[in-house]
């Protein structure tokens, strides 16, 4: 009787203890559990070990790909599937899952489509929906990229990408609040990362493609289907996107005072 390669559930974390307990409890099924944790102040390293999960600390924060890169260097298993703790894996996508490694196909690697709960909803058009992200692969194979923000697996020449079936829930704003910070988090990120490559921007252009997310999201994509949530979404990714750009100038364009 043929039996399915190992598989591992790897997260990175920061103070993820309301989210990780519910996160984890979809996952009692895999062989191994990594956590790699960049310097949480609550009880995320409880929560982590209560089910068993192998816990590590990189607390000098590299960039998510990098990130990644290391807590895939921590697991023992032959595949790796990636989970965010604000994630759920639903019955019918664990069920994918296990199909999928019972025959595994060579030099393949697994896309799973990602339903996002906004402000009181399931956003199902917008452009969000199937969100399908790379999250399941033979550790041999392939890995994250370096990226500080956006990280992408790695796919050399010849790699398939097969689609599973069944929804990753995605738990992503707890409030406005949240969005805000978070949102602002990346375009930091993207803002620092732009500027190593020596790019620059200007307001216009982040005025133009503000605008213009706003219009593929809310018109060409149908958030409008998504009712006030769908709105807010799209204004508030139009401003996300002014924001980058409007960062990327600052950091390029402006200085401190003169003393």
């Amino acid at each position: 009787m043929s039996t399915r390669p190992t598989l591992a559930a790897v997260l990175i974390v920061k103070n993820e203890a309301e989210n990780l307990a519910d996160c984890l409890a979809t996952l009692d099924w895999v062989d191994e559990i990594v956590v790699l944790d960049s310097g949480s102040t609550d009880d995320t390293q409880a929560v982590a070990e209560a089910v068993g999960a192998r816990f590590f600390v990189n607390s000098e924060w590299p960039g998510f790909g990098k990130q990644r890169q290391i807590a895939q260097s921590h697991v023992q298993s032959e595949w790796v599937l990636w989970i965010d703790a604000d994630e759920r894996v639903t019955p019918e996508l664990k069920t994918s899952i296990e199909a999928a490694l019972t025959k595994p196909k060579a030099n393949t690697v697994y896309s799973i489509p990602r339903l996002s709960w906004v402000f009181g909803r399931f956003i199902r058009h917008c452009g969000w929906y199937p969100d399908r992200v790379l999250r399941l692969y033979p550790k041999a194979l392939t890995g994250y990229n370096d990226a500080l923000v956006h990280e992408k697996v790695h796919l050399n020449k010849g790699v398939k990408v097969k689609k599973l079936h069944g929804d990753l829930l995605h738990y992503t704003y707890r409030d406005l609040e949240h969005y805000l910070v978070k949102s602002a988090g990346y375009a930091r990120a993207w803002a620092e990362q732009r500027q190593l490559r020596g790019k620059q921007a200007s307001i216009s252009q982040g005025i133009f493609h503000g605008l213009g997310c706003f219009i593929k999201m809310y018109v060409l994509k149908a958030g409008f289907l998504d009712g006030k949530q769908g709105f807010l979404l799209s204004v508030l990714s139009a401003h996300s996107t002014f924001v980058k750009y409007a960062d990327l100038w600052i950091n390029t364009h402006t200085h401190g005072p003169k003393e």
